[in-house]
């Protein structure tokens, strides 16, 4: 490996589970830290702001601030901005993410673009038909992440990515993922650590999304066997990833190595 520089880190799976802290998992970070390396916290949970996930984090043992995270709200907000500027959003997601998407404006009826952000109970018929109207009017679909399920301390469980992909289906509307594996999505992970690709890895429990898709931008991966992970969903993946760890606690020693 070349010199490193810098560490993009998913949280759930990897420093957690349910928030609640992997073993060793707050000691490896200060490690990290120690050794010169420059963490960020990058993940698509859609759950809570960047602002709440740092107090979560704190009360689990992580030293980690807010400016320290980014989340998928922030990126679609980023991407709203941008791309969509003014527009009018039907956000369909399960939990408070009001902070982290800054001044996007949120309505039910004529809708510009169909935001999409991770499953709970709001994703029942009546929202999801609302969801498909505004797509057969002509509204853009934008999606946190394509995740198809998540780990918890109940087991997995179904998220956005499999609703997701009957909404594309019925539209016949693909759409635009800014979080992880989006381009989008770790350039500016590895803009605000002023990193550079071949200089970074990406540790992630997900091999699509955080692994093969960092891999994809020239970012080192690196897969643990925490959270989601599965023998059979790195069987079935689309590439290997560069390098797979037991857990995260596991990476300090492996890198000094």
């Amino acid at each position: 490996m070349v010199e490193l520089r810098a560490a993009l880190i998913d949280i759930d799976g990897v420093l957690t589970v349910s928030w609640r802290p992997l073993p060793r998992t707050a000691d490896a970070l200060r490690e990290l830290r120690a050794d010169g390396i420059d963490v960020l916290l990058v993940t698509n949970t859609t759950s809570r702001t960047r602002s709440s996930i740092a107090e979560a984090l704190v009360e689990a043992g992580f030293d980690v601030g807010p400016d320290e995270i980014l989340t998928a709200p922030a990126a679609a907000a980023e991407h709203l901005a941008r791309h969509h500027p003014g527009a009018r959003c039907l956000l369909v997601n399960s939990g408070d993410i009001g902070d982290d998407l800054g001044d996007v404006e949120l309505v039910d009826d004529d809708a510009d673009v169909v935001l999409l952000g991770g499953a709970g109970p709001e994703f029942d018929y009546r929202t999801l038909n609302l969801a498909f109207a505004h797509l057969q009017r002509g509204a853009p679909l934008v999606a946190m992440h394509r995740s198809l399920y998540w780990r918890t301390d109940q087991g997995l469980q179904l998220d956005s990515g499999a609703f997701l992909l009957g909404l594309e289906r019925a539209a016949n509307r693909a759409a635009t993922v800014v979080g992880k594996p989006s381009a989008e999505f770790f350039a500016a992970a590895l803009g605000k650590l002023g990193a550079e690709p071949a200089n970074s890895l990406m540790i992630g429990d997900d091999v699509e999304s955080d692994v093969l898709g960092a891999q994809q931008h020239g970012i080192t991966g690196i897969l643990v066997r925490t959270g989601k992970f599965s023998p059979e969903a790195l069987s079935a993946a689309s590439g290997e990833p560069d390098h797979v760890l037991d857990s995260f606690a596991d990476l300090p020693g492996f890198l000094r190595r």
